[in-house]
């Protein structure tokens, strides 16, 4: 007797439809002291493209993965050389449009980090920016990005310290019966955590950058 049995599909915890992926950029962003923290992150970001040397590479392609309403893809976009051209991609369709309006011209996908529509060894560089802590399978994002990175290619990774992230909150008194923890973070890394996880499962880590209250990396897929 055959068995038709089917298994059930597995419950994300992840819910992005339901998040707010614009504030970190916008409401976050507000005051002298919120714009001061995202200009040291953008600038912690720019040194990493800049030790990366893909100025050096003609005809470069990189790609923003999860850029949301496309606010960081246009700090993004600012920051890179000139001889590299910038896509991004986003899993929740009604933030395209938005993200479309905030870069025009560009070419943004809707796909998803653990089936990116791009053939192997694309991209000459990878953004994953404030992406990973919001994953129920981490590793498999990662495996994918490792996937569409070319040989000597390069991630560039932010996730924030968790603890620091949370205390921030709490001090500006959100997120209070959640104990400063933001809806939707899933996992929580330390700088030396963070940097042992991608090493594990993409490549050799050769920048940690720490613009407060985040962890920046930039790692290198193995020829």
């Amino acid at each position: 007797m055959s068995d038709t049995s089917t298994t059930p599909p597995i419950k994300l915890r992840a819910t992005p439809e339901e998040e707010d992926f614009a504030h970190k950029y916008t409401e976050e962003g507000q005051g002298g002291i919120g714009r001061r923290l995202l200009d040291n992150y953008f600038k912690a970001v720019a040194e990493l493209v800049a030790i990366s040397n893909v100025s050096g590479t003609k005809g470069a392609k990189a790609v923003e993965i999860g850029c949301g309403e496309g606010f960081s893809t246009q700090r993004v976009a600012g920051l890179l050389p000139v001889n590299v051209t910038l896509e991004a991609s986003e899993y929740v369709a009604h933030m395209i449009p938005k993200a479309l309006a905030n870069n025009p011209g560009m070419t943004i996908t809707e796909e998803s980090v653990y089936e990116l529509q791009h053939a192997d060894n694309t991209y000459d560089m990878v953004f994953l920016l404030e992406v990973l802590e919001h994953l129920d399978f981490p590793d498999k994002g990662l495996a994918e990005l490792l996937r569409v990175t070319k040989p000597g290619g390069y991630i560039v990774l932010g996730v924030p310290r968790e603890y620091l992230w949370c205390g921030l909150n709490l001090a500006r008194g959100k997120y209070i019966k959640r104990l400063g923890n933001t809806p939707g973070h899933l996992n929580h890394w330390s700088t030396r955590g963070i940097k042992k996880y991608v090493e594990k499962h993409f490549g050799p880590v050769e920048i940690v950058r720490t613009p407060l209250p985040w962890t920046l990396l930039l790692a290198r897929k193995q020829a």
